[in-house]
């Protein structure tokens, strides 16, 4: 993967790392992985934000990372450790 450039709120990041323990920064490293999927979040886009999930291995577990492209950058705006993320990143890997 290129070098890719982020960004994201710092209240969201804050309010994140309360809620789930994960900061935007350590978020990052979950678009490193190699087998990393990255998914098209339909239930939330609208028209004019499409809005994508990427599922990656992070220290032993499946991180999912909510975001969009924004102007080349990618704009973190969630991050977590989900069932749901890690059971799609499972079933893309057999």
């Amino acid at each position: 993967m290129a070098k890719a450039k982020f960004e994201w709120d710092p209240r969201k990041n804050d309010l994140n790392v309360e809620k789930h323990d994960i900061s935007f920064f350590e978020a990052q490293r979950a678009f490193l992985d190699p087998h990393r999927i990255i998914a098209q979040d339909i239930e939330h886009s609208t028209k004019t934000e499409v809005r994508y999930y990427c599922f990656g291995e992070v220290d032993g577990a499946i991180m999912t990372v909510r975001f969009v492209y924004k102007d080349q950058t990618i704009r973190i705006f969630g991050a977590g450790y989900w069932r749901k993320g890690r059971k799609i990143y499972e079933k893309a890997q057999s």
